[in-house]
């Protein structure tokens, strides 16, 4: 079926104004003030009064469970299509998490291709927190020339008492497979790190780039929880000012206020410093274990992300922190697709994929990804074969 989406107020993520919108098969086709078309069954759907803005990119999503630090009842499931749909996510990330040793990186990739199945973009990262880190073929660099799913490695942990504690020079190997494995496969090869606790956490990053004689540049990395305390935080807005990338995990303050930073907060204080978001993502770490640890490093608490996080200080950054409309969306689309080099997605732009949200009076109404609804006018039309599970 042919698709126009009418009157909605566009931003690409820039504002494009009151637009029509045609949907051929799963690619945007057109986009102008009125769109015509005679002679041809079409599916129109009214955005009046409504934002119509790209779907958004969940970069970090644990979609075949994780968690397990409090032992095997603490493990935790994988999330339905549904949890997405409800948060705007039409292209996710997965990774594998803590458990490299009795999870492993096939069934995540069995995840991806079900969850592209039900109708959604996913993607995934081969490895896990330990070095040395899972694969499927034995090898970074295969994994990443070889299997069109995977596009980086992660999430390796540092600064954190639960990581492998990896050297720069086995940090740097690493980097490097991932690097000139993705050069073969045409994508991205991000290493995404894990950032724990530890004061310093960016040193050994640091110290990677060094040792390659600065032949490796930061955007090589994707650092995520860089909002979980404020040394942590503010170690990160220097990294971001020397050219790195950095990832604001959203799910996480909602359970622990009294050291997480808000993330809505987090862009403000990027904004007013920088003057712009670029190189700022937002990603939930739906389906991981969110831990909390005493002096002793005993497990005391354990709560679950959910993709939600993300759509909620979204709006947040909007309407409580005033933040411009499309600096904020970049963070979710734009800023996602270019570290990730996601070709065709996290824009509404004449032959991208059609994934598009609509929203009315900052309430998420409509989802619509590869071309197909997936919820309108609120109600969620395909939750996903295993829904009932849960």
């Amino acid at each position: 079926m042919i698709k126009v989406i009418r009157n909605g107020i566009v931003y690409s993520p820039e504002y494009l104004g009151k637009k029509d919108i045609l949907i051929l098969g799963d690619k945007i086709a057109e986009i102008g003030d009125k769109i015509d078309i005679i002679g041809i069954e079409l599916e129109e759907y009214d955005a009046s009064d409504c934002f119509v803005v790209p779907g958004f990119i969940d970069s970090h999503v644990h979609i075949a469970g994780a968690g397990g630090e409090g032992g095997p009842r603490t493990r935790t499931p994988e999330l339905p299509l549904s949890a997405y749909i409800e948060a705007g996510i039409t292209t996710v990330i997965g990774c594998l998490g803590t458990d490299g040793f009795t999870r492993n990186v096939e069934s995540v990739l069995m995840r991806a291709k079900a969850l592209k199945e039900e109708g959604i973009s996913c993607w995934i990262y081969t490895g896990a927190y330990q070095v040395p880190t899972p694969t499927i073929t034995g090898e970074i660099g295969k994994d990443l020339a070889l299997i069109d799913e995977i596009i980086g490695v992660g999430e390796i942990a540092i600064a954190d008492h639960r990581s492998s504690w990896p050297t720069p020079n086995e940090l740097l190997r690493i980097t490097e497979h991932a690097r000139v494995g993705a050069m073969l496969g045409n994508k991205a090869g991000i290493v995404n790190i894990h950032i724990g606790d530890q004061h310093e956490p960016f040193k050994i990053l640091y110290d990677v780039i060094n040792l390659s004689n600065n032949m490796l540049k930061l955007t090589q990395f994707l650092p995520t929880h860089c909002n979980r305390n404020d040394y942590t935080f503010f170690s990160a807005i220097e990294y971001l000012k020397k050219g790195g990338f950095i990832d604001i995990t959203t799910s996480a303050y909602k359970y622990f206020p009294e050291y997480e930073i808000k993330p809505s907060k987090c862009l403000k204080i990027i904004y007013d410093q920088i003057g712009n978001l670029d190189n700022v993502s937002f990603s939930s770490d739906a389906g991981g274990s969110l831990p909390a640890f005493d002096a002793n490093g005993n497990l005391i608490r354990l709560e679950m992300g959910l993709p939600k996080a993300n759509y909620n200080e979204f709006i947040d950054a909007i309407t409580i922190e005033n933040l411009p409309f499309n600096e904020v969306l970049k963070v979710l689309t734009t800023n996602p697709a270019k570290i990730l080099k996601l070709n065709n997605k996290g824009k509404i732009e004449k032959g991208y994929d059609a994934d598009i949200l609509i929203i009315k009076n900052y309430k998420l109404n409509s989802v619509i990804a590869k071309g197909s609804f997936l919820m309108k006018d609120e109600v969620i039309l395909k939750k996903g074969t295993y829904e009932y599970i849960f």
